[in-house]
């Protein structure tokens, strides 16, 4: 069980966590993957401004 902590009070939560499914959406011809952990390994770490790159 899952101790939560509201203002100063611990509550203890009795529902078991849901297991979310990834899901692929579409959006104006991009694909976005609702997963966070895949979501994370195909962002790109090297951002660009005016010419210059940077790295993350």
């Amino acid at each position: 069980m899952t101790t939560l902590l509201y203002r100063g009070l611990d509550y203890v939560q009795h529902k078991k966590p849901v297991a979310k499914n990834c899901t692929e959406l579409t959006y104006r011809r991009e694909h976005y993957n609702t997963c966070r952990d895949t979501a994370k390994s195909e962002v790109h770490s090297t951002l660009a401004y005016r010419g210059s790159k940077y790295s993350k």
